[in-house]
This record gives C-alpha cells, structure tokens and sequence, in this order.
C-alpha cells in the first residue's frame, strides 16, 4: 500500500459515502442552501433599491431645499430692499418735517422780533414826543412869561390859521 496511490476498495467506499452525502444535501441541504442565498440575494437587491430610491429622494430633496434657500435669499434682499426704501422714505420725511418745523418757528421769531421791534420804535416816539413835549412847554413858559409875547404868539397863530383856510 502505497501513501499516494490508494486502493480500490478504499476509492469505492469513499465514493460511496462521497455520493451519499451528497445525495442528501442535494436533496435536503442545498435547496435550503440555495433559498438561504436566494434570499440574501433578494434582499441585498431590496437593498440596493431602496438606497437608489433614497439617493434619488435625497436628490430631489437637495434640489428642493437649493430652491427653498435660493427662495428664501430672494425674499431676504427683498425685504431688505423694502427695508431700505422705507428707512430712507421715513429719513426723507423726517428731514422735510424738520425742516418745515424750522422753517415755521424761524417766521414766527422773524414775526415776533418784527412786532418788538415795531413796539420798541413806538416806545421811542411816545418818549421822544414826550420829550418834545415838555421842551416845548418848558420853551414857551420861557417865551411867553410876559403879556406882550403872549398877544404876539396869539396873532401869529390867528393869522396862520387865516393863511390856511385862504388856501
């Protein structure tokens, strides 16, 4: 009996126990086997087409959420657009009000310095009429302290009346 070369009878049993093993796998052992694998396949296939739907969702929904920030930017300049005009609007109205206040309460102090000013010049004529007043009363006492100065001052009173009615 040789190592590499083994007899017969030896051949044929483990043929025979080869062929019945494999007589009974093949009919109870690779069925389950083949379904097993079947199986793993159908669901590694599930697999893969759930992550295709869901790359093709995440997809859209990438797209989608571009077009929602791209959306919400618009409206963002916008409204700062919007923002912008009505602070400049409210500036501009403020800055007209402004003006217009001052403008008002510079006629009214131009109109009360006016009124004080008028005021100020009849005080000085009532007070120069004053004045001239009592120097023409203290200058005709002088003048006419005595009784020839007074007849005199009489006639020629008379006689500018008379002067003026003949005009």
């Amino acid at each position: 009996m040789s190592l590499l070369i083994p007899e017969s009878g030896l051949v044929f049993w483990m043929l025979l126990s080869f062929g019945v093993v494999f007589a009974v796998l093949a009919k109870y052992g690779f069925p389950i086997i083949t379904q097993m694998v079947e199986e793993r396949k159908a669901s590694i296939d599930r697999s893969l087409e759930n992550a295709r739907q869901a790359d093709e969702r995440l997809a859209r929904l990438k797209v989608e959420s571009d077009a929602i920030v791209a959306n919400a930017e618009k409206e963002q300049a916008r409204i700062l657009r919007e923002a912008m005009q009505e602070r400049d609007h409210i500036i501009a109205q403020a800055r007209q009000q402004a003006e217009e206040t001052v403008r008002k309460e510079m006629t009214l102090m131009r109109e009360q310095m006016q009124r004080e000013r008028e005021e100020a010049i009849r005080d000085i004529r009532r007070q120069v009429a004053l004045l001239s007043v009592e120097i023409a009363e203290k200058i005709i006492r002088r003048r006419l302290s005595d009784e020839k100065e007074q007849m005199a001052m009489i006639d020629r009173m008379l006689d500018e009346v008379t002067q003026r009615e003949t005009k």
